[in-house]
């Protein structure tokens, strides 16, 4: 039929106006108004990023001007100072706390713990922890020097002058016989262990008293008073239960020069 649509056309008609109608994009549902704000913010968002970037890293607002030190006792700050070699000039932000730490640690032995902070706007903080000697064992070639000893177990540093009240540690271990075959499986730092173990149970009165600890093997450590006594105190173990039976053995023969609590269950005294 001429000017009629064909059935063809007519089905394309219905087909098209029977969709879903088409929903416009973002842009189009925020509107003129609304577009113009979020391009705005937007800019405004990348100019403060970069503000705060120049700020951190392209100012002289938070550069490292000053590194303080607390906790030093034997060390001097300027010694810490020197050893953590902190980046003064560079961004504060930039600073590798963790390196800095692992580098003191190395480099001063006698530091035990050590926390590096930044302090905003130009500071790097540094709080440090020292070893303390618990014994002191003279140094072998290097007459009238002594080397520290802490708590751990751990030989940190030589001294030309004894810490006063630190007893001294002498490994008297023999290479033949029982002490033999006690230094092989033990080692001399697995006694020198014991040897710090056994300080560290010592009642108080006596431990400050004690003027020498002597280890001759794993089983035989014993301890020489600054007044002449002496105390037979075996191995590290039991420890708790030693310096109990030690304090009361010395209360019950106040007189008595030779003690003996390597079995804590049977403690015996001796001399006068």
């Amino acid at each position: 039929m001429a000017g009629g649509a064909t059935t063809a056309e007519r089905g394309e008609r219905q087909q098209d106006t029977s969709g879903p109608p088409r929903r416009p994009g973002l842009l189009g549902r925020l509107g003129p108004r609304r577009l113009r704000t979020v391009v705005i913010l937007a800019l405004a968002l990348l100019v403060l990023g970069g503000g705060v970037l120049w700020v951190l890293y392209g100012s002289g607002w938070t550069r490292v001007e000053r590194v303080s030190v607390s906790g030093t006792g034997v060390l001097t700050q300027a010694q810490v100072r020197e050893a953590a070699d902190a980046p003064v000039g560079k961004p504060l932000v930039s600073v590798d706390t963790d390196t800095i730490e692992s580098r003191l640690l190395r480099e001063l032995p006698r530091i035990d713990s050590v926390e590096v902070t930044r302090s905003w706007p130009h500071g790097i903080v540094l709080k440090v922890v020292e070893r303390t000697p618990v014994l002191i064992v003279e140094s072998a070639g290097n007459g009238g020097k002594y080397v520290e000893v802490d708590a751990k177990g751990v030989r940190f540093a030589t001294v030309s002058d004894a810490p006063k009240g630190v007893p001294v540690l002498e490994l008297t271990l023999s290479r033949t016989g029982s002490q033999t075959a006690s230094l092989r499986r033990f080692g001399s730092d697995r006694l020198v262990r014991e040897a710090v173990r056994v300080a560290g149970d010592l009642p108080s009165a006596v431990a400050r008293a004690v003027r020498t600890v002597k280890v001759r093997s794993y089983d035989s450590v014993s301890l020489e008073l600054g007044d002449g006594r002496t105390v037979a105190w075996g191995s590290g173990e039991k420890g708790g239960a030693k310096a109990r039976a030690l304090t009361g053995l010395m209360k019950a023969a106040p007189g008595a020069r030779h003690f003996d609590v390597s079995v804590p269950t049977a403690p015996a005294s001796s001399g006068s």
